[in-house]
């Protein structure tokens, strides 16, 4: 048997067609969401903090199954190793929210002038910033997941970033908007980082101790593990038909716009995946490394973006739907760089020099 098939061999069902899935997930929120908007208007009472209750537990539900692979003791290793770190954070903080604003004001204010009011492309252009200057927390865990990343390792990257979030977000885009009162819900920062990355934590790291310990590393490693195969990919789906049958009512009533904005997002999503997955290989970073370095980048925590639009221009603005299509469109466009990134594996060494 070749290796490439071995490899399909190797990849669940589940995984193999995820692409079609999300296509039909999307599409299934927005018909829940417009045919029985019962549900969606439930859903949205379970809320703190402009976080979704029910949306925080089944990402929670995506990331657990991969804290539990994660021998605990590799964390202080990993964060030994510091150019994986390097690439992640210059990336993130000193590339990727100025890209994203030039690359966006270009589109929005000179290429789609004649189909965008001045006003609306300003409130567009807030949404991206917002997006730009807020990498992936949460669904960076399933990035990882889908390209055997090193989950150790990638709990440093997101942790540092999560870090340098709570004190640079606030300032990059203060600067970038060009206003000096920037309200930023920190409520919803520290709550989404708690959800999403210190409850699984702990969680994963408590059931490994106590697992290991009464029932040994065969067990855990042979039966445990087995039993959350595909609930990773079963997590992302609801979330996505969650998620879409809230924004429905906008994706609909805003069809050309959506198509318009989406543009640059996709753009500046595939560039700095580029740029840090290509810096990576330059410095002769292993592939377990490289990829979520390039996930964490391209990837944005679309919930804090979302929350701050609402609360800074309003549900119905300008910025809150440009937010909306970060969301929309981060999914497909992140699973084409998961796809690009397990097809070259081969660029990398398998061990850091």
């Amino acid at each position: 048997m070749s290796v490439k098939n071995k490899e399909n061999k190797g990849i669940g069902f589940f995984e193999r067609y995820l692409t079609l899935w999300v296509a039909i997930c999307i599409v299934l929120g927005v018909v829940v969401g417009q045919v029985l908007p019962i549900i969606p208007e439930t859903l949205s009472k379970f809320e703190y903090a402009k976080v979704s209750i029910p949306v925080a537990a089944l990402i929670w539900l995506m990331i657990y199954p991969m804290m539990l692979k994660i021998d605990f003791s590799s964390i202080v290793k990993a964060a030994k190793k510091p150019k994986g770190l390097t690439v992640t954070c210059v990336t993130n903080w000193l590339i990727k929210p100025f890209t994203m604003y030039l690359i966006a004001a270009f589109f929005l204010n000179i290429v789609f002038k004649q189909w965008i009011a001045p006003d609306l492309a300003k409130e567009y252009l807030a949404g991206a910033v917002l997006l730009g200057a807020a990498p992936c927390t949460a669904m960076v865990f399933v990035w990882s997941h889908l390209t055997k990343g090193d989950p150790a390792y990638t709990v440093v990257q997101v942790a540092v970033n999560d870090l340098i979030l709570l004190i640079a977000f606030t300032p990059i885009v203060a600067f970038l908007l060009g206003v000096s009162n920037v309200a930023v819900p920190y409520d919803t920062l520290f709550l989404s980082v708690v959800l999403f990355v210190v409850i699984p934590l702990a969680g994963g790291y408590l059931s490994r101790k106590y697992i290991v310990k009464h029932r040994g590393m065969e067990y855990f490693e042979n039966v445990f593990l087995k039993k959350f195969d595909n609930v990773t990919i079963g997590g992302l789906l609801l979330t996505l038909v969650i998620i879409f049958s809230f924004q429905g009512e906008t994706i609909l009533n805003n069809p050309l716009h959506i198509a318009l904005i989406a543009i640059p997002l996709t753009i500046q999503t595939f560039l700095i995946f580029f740029f840090s997955y290509g810096w990576a290989k330059i410095w002769k970073l292993p592939h377990d490394i490289a990829a979520p370095a390039g996930m964490i980048g391209a990837s944005n925590f679309f919930e804090l973006a979302v929350a701050v639009a609402i609360s800074l221009f309003g549900l119905q603005s300008g910025a809150a739907l440009a937010t909306v299509v970060g969301v929309l469109t981060e999914v497909p466009v992140m699973l084409t760089l998961v796809k690009i990134a397990n097809n070259t594996r081969g660029w990398f060494p398998n061990k850091e020099n």
